[in-house]
């Protein structure tokens, strides 16, 4: 009688499950959480395409997509799924699992679209669409590429013209502060 060797390899897929506490096999690519998600105009892979690369094992497609770091974390995505599946708790258990693995973001221009997220998160304690796009838009010079989309997000509710401030925003903006490096001179 042969014994098999059983022994489970641990992916990144274990790791995403550890941090988030949730597999990404409860996703069916239902495909609701990118339909919904605001920022959808600016990924090269749809949020659902990235669980996907996920579950299909395609880990290194999925921590160099430049989705990882455009997730808003407005939470339209995991609201809508019909699993229950927190979408953007995966996001960032991906970006976390990204940064662990030395992948580097490619393009500046991610980075300063996640700066103006954190930003607006920081002043306002949530995503402040339009204050996103504005930060973004002045940090990188690229003002027009997009324009013809803001009237249509606008009437869809997919941009809120002004910010909605959480209770409790100072300690948030407490805990940034508490945080941030100071810079030596």
């Amino acid at each position: 009688m042969s014994h098999h060797n059983t022994t489970h390899v641990r992916t990144i897929s274990d790791d995403i499950t550890d941090i988030t506490s949730q597999n990404p096999e409860l996703c069916y690519q239902c495909g609701k959480c990118s339909a919904g998600c605001p920022m959808r105009n600016y990924m090269d892979d749809a949020p659902n395409v990235i669980v996907r690369y996920i579950q299909l094992g395609l880990f290194e497609k999925a921590m160099n997509s430049a989705t990882i770091w455009l997730c808003a974390g407005c939470l339209t995505c995991s609201s809508r799924c019909p699993k229950n599946f927190d979408l953007a708790k995966f996001m960032d258990a991906v970006r976390e699992v990204a940064l662990r693995n030395g992948v580097k973001v490619k393009e500046k221009t991610i980075l300063k679209f996640h700066k103006a997220f954190l930003k607006q998160i920081k002043n306002h304690g949530r995503s402040y669409e339009v204050g996103l796009v504005r930060d973004y838009k002045m940090a990188t010079f690229d003002l027009f590429s997009d324009v013809e989309n803001s009237p249509k997000m606008l009437l869809d509710g997919k941009l809120n013209i002004f910010p909605h401030n959480v209770k409790g925003k100072d300690k948030i903006k407490s805990i940034f502060e508490k945080t941030e490096v100071k810079k030596c001179k």
